[in-house]
Order: structure tokens, then C-alpha cells, then sequence
């Protein structure tokens, strides 16, 4: 298998290099099975199935079932709203302050040293799940990333989602 390079393509070459992932549109066109919004339905379930780590009162924060990291997880309204604008002042502020618990938590359990943190709103912004407003918090380690997810379609992950969410819900504070 040959590379090409970007230089044999139409428009001006801007020196980067794209890795192409067509694997990821099953989940992003809804072929993977899933029917209603996993993010209404979690919170229905026991927090071992749901893979929720934490219920607060206006949000709740739940492990990604298709991880960057071991340890990504969000924080979600349990209201079924779409954009962070349309979120109550209440569900604003509780977001916000499960987002800095979970870092606290996440650093605490598993030694991460930073953080991806954010909220795809929308289609085009990268939203696999556009209809549920859900914040991202990817913990980062230093040489964390490779491109064994882009070559070999295989992500290393060092701890299962349950191990994980179980971890977490231990270290999770008492008084949130």
C-alpha cells in the first residue's frame, strides 16, 4: 500500500498531514444499533449498567462507551436539551462544577496529568449525539497518544468501562 502525497491533490498543499477514519461513520450515522437517546435512557438504569459514575440534581456524569482515553467521561443534563444556550441556569452551574469534580476525581484515581475538555453542539461541530447536551473530560497522559487507533482500527485501553466507572464512583466525593 502506497501513501500519496497531498502535493498530487487539487488546491494549494497547507503542509498537513490528514489521517483518514472512515470506520468512525457507523457510530456517526446511527448503525450501530442504537435507537432513543442513550443519555435519557442511562439514567433509567441501575449506575453499573447505565456506566453513570456520579447523579447529581440537574446533571449526572457518565462514562463514554466509545472512549479517547480510558477514563473519558461526561456530564449531562438530565433534561433533553441540545445546546449548552438552552440549558437552565441550575443545569449551567451544576455542569460546571461536576466537570471540575471529575477532574479532580480523575486525576486522584488515575494519575492523569491533563485534560480534554469540551462540548461538540451540532452536526457539523462534531456531535455524535447532537440531540443531548453532554460535556466532554478527556483525561490526557504524557505519550498517550499513537496511531494504532488509525492504523490497526484498535484503541489500547489499560482498564474496562466498568472497572473505570467503578473506580471513579469510589473516589467521587460524598458531599457532591
Amino acid at each position: 500500500m502506497s501513501v500519496e502525497s497531498s502535493d498530487l491533490f487539487a488546491g494549494d498543499p497547507d503542509g498537513m498531514e490528514r489521517l483518514w477514519t472512515p470506520h468512525r461513520m457507523v457510530y456517526l450515522n446511527k448503525e450501530d444499533g442504537r435507537t432513543g437517546c442513550p443519555f435519557c435512557v442511562a439514567p433509567e438504569r441501575p449506575d453499573e449498567d447505565g456506566l453513570i459514575v456520579h447523579r447529581g440534581t440537574h446533571a449526572f456524569v457518565i462514562m463514554n462507551l466509545y472512549p479517547y482515553n480510558s477514563g473519558h467521561i461526561m456530564v449531562c443534563p438530565y433534561r433533553h436539551v441540545s445546546t449548552y444556550d438552552l440549558a437552565t441556569v441550575e443545569e449551567v452551574a451544576e455542569i460546571g462544577s461536576l466537570t471540575q469534580i471529575a477532574m479532580r476525581v480523575l486525576t486522584e484515581a488515575t494519575g492523569c496529568v491533563g485534560f480534554n475538555l469540551g462540548m461538540n453542539q451540532g452536526e457539523v461541530a462534531g456531535a455524535g449525539i447532537q440531540e443531548h447536551l453532554h460535556q466532554h473530560i478527556v483525561p490526557r497522559w504524557h505519550n498517550d497518544a499513537n496511531f494504532f487507533p488509525i492504523i490497526a482500527k484498535t484503541k489500547a485501553m489499560p482498564r474496562l468501562l466498568g472497572e473505570m466507572r467503578e473506580l471513579l464512583a469510589r473516589h467521587w466525593p460524598a458531599e457532591s
